[in-house]
């Protein structure tokens, strides 16, 4: 038996093969959009897939699970309470997979999500790992609110708390203590609040540090969950309904996505511009979001832009370009790009920020500070600054007044980018907007 670990960076999301060498047979848990590496995997091994389990409809990431069912006859399994649209099997409390010498042991453990499993992999008649999809991190547990719209079995933040109390307790810290604990989310990722570093731990390991798995009262554990949950992205509802349905072939939907420069451009729908934030700055198209290709790319395009929003989708070259569709495909956003196309200047610049001019004359600025809540209440910066997030700054706009020169920070760089592009393109008519970038830097030390 072997236990494969495949890591997506950009979204902290683990995934796995599990192989009975001796079988050759193959189960996949909580696969990701691009099926092509599990494909491999089992071919490298003169495998079969016959198996894919779903934790539970993810929110962060679109699964293939369906494409693996479509290409290999893979079962799908998941809970009965996921209301599955696509064929599939139930796996709860007491369900068992087959694998060779291994066998894989549902256990319903909600609190992330009401429908969401853990699986239990026994070998030679030993509990060896257990995959805890979204419920148990290294470090933490899920967050308990992402489910309060979305999915078949809608729930409020505070009853999904109580069951991860009871989840963890009653399930996962009956497990002996040198159970391999497998995660489908590292550091990083929004699904949690305080994740280690670490990509996979021990059930022993957890109860001595894991703070959801100490010595506390449910009321207690419920607040402290639900303290200081980072922002909820704009595609996180979209994506647990995709999974619920299961999306369809991947390539064939980048294959239907136009590409190439056209001469006249729809002036109502934003432009996603991927290049660094210098070359942005230089020349850029009217109505144009600088998102730069970075290690968040698909996290922060599915915070500003919402789904069903068409955007035109902008990179340096065609192998950037390429790629950037892909990371699009892994939210189920390639749907939306109404073109994409290789850009390198436009008549459109941003003028360079003046630091020691700014901090000299401060009140002469509006300056408008779009980290995260939780930032600002830990290191404010700016007395007078106002605070909207990235997320929320296209909706909040009527909040900015624009009799003075705006000023966009955030804590490093990235996201002033993005947010100074946005304004730029609302007040570049009534005043000046400048991204305080890098710089930002100075002073959080």
């Amino acid at each position: 038996m072997e236990i494969e670990q495949f890591e997506d960076k950009s979204l902290s999301h683990y995934s796995y093969a599990i192989l009975s060498e001796c079988f050759k047979e193959m189960v996949v848990i909580d696969p990701a959009r691009d099926i092509k590496p599990y494909l491999a995997f089992a071919e490298k091994h003169d495998a079969t897939i016959i198996g894919v389990i779903e934790t539970h409809p993810h929110a962060d990431f679109v699964s293939g699970h369906l494409e693996l069912h479509q290409t290999t006859g893979a079962t799908i399994y998941c809970a009965a309470l996921v209301g599955a649209v696509y064929l599939h099997q139930a796996f709860d409390d007491g369900d068992v997979i087959n694998l060779g010498k291994t066998t894989l042991k549902a256990l319903n453990t909600p609190g992330h999500s009401p429908d969401s499993v853990s699986v239990v992999l026994e070998h030679d008649g030993k509990d060896k790992a257990v995959f805890t999809g979204d419920t148990l991190f290294i470090g933490d547990c899920g967050r308990p609110d992402l489910r309060e719209k979305a999915g078949n079995l809608t729930a409020m933040r505070e009853e999904l708390a109580a069951k991860m109390y009871h989840s963890l307790r009653d399930k996962l810290m009956m497990l002996n203590n040198d159970v391999i604990v497998y995660p489908t989310h590292g550091a990083g990722t929004l699904c949690g609040k305080a994740l280690s570093e670490a990509n996979s731990s021990t059930i022993g390991a957890e109860k001595l540090s894991n703070w959801s798995l100490q010595s506390i009262t449910e009321a207690e554990f419920i607040t402290k969950l639900l303290q200081d949950q980072p922002f909820v992205p704009k595609y996180f509802p979209f994506d647990v309904e995709i999974n619920k349905h299961g999306a369809g072939n991947l390539a064939q939907a980048i294959a239907n996505i136009p590409v190439g420069r056209v001469t006249k451009l729809n002036s109502s729908i934003y432009i996603i511009d991927t290049r660094a934030e210098k070359e942005f700055k230089k020349g850029h198209l009217p109505l144009s979001i600088n998102l730069q290709n970075g290690d968040k790319f698909e996290t922060w395009l599915g915070s500003i832009v919402a789904p069903e929003e068409a955007f035109y989708l902008v990179a340096e070259n065609e192998e950037i370009l390429a790629s950037l569709i892909l990371r699009c495909g892994k939210i189920g956003y390639e749907h939306f790009i109404e073109r994409a196309f290789v850009f390198q200047a436009g008549t459109e610049v941003m003028d360079a920020f003046d630091i020691d001019w700014f901090l000299m004359k401060k009140t002469d600025y509006t300056i408008v500070d779009i980290r995260n809540n939780g930032e600002v209440k830990e290191h404010p910066i700016f007395e007078n600054a106002i605070n909207i997030p990235l997320p929320e700054l296209r909706e909040r706009l009527s909040e900015i007044p624009f009799n003075k020169p705006i000023v966009i920070h955030c804590a490093g760089g990235y996201r002033s980018a993005a947010g100074s592009s946005i304004l730029q393109s609302v007040f570049a008519e009534q005043t000046k907007v400048y991204d305080f970038g890098v710089a930002i830097k100075t002073l959080l030390k």
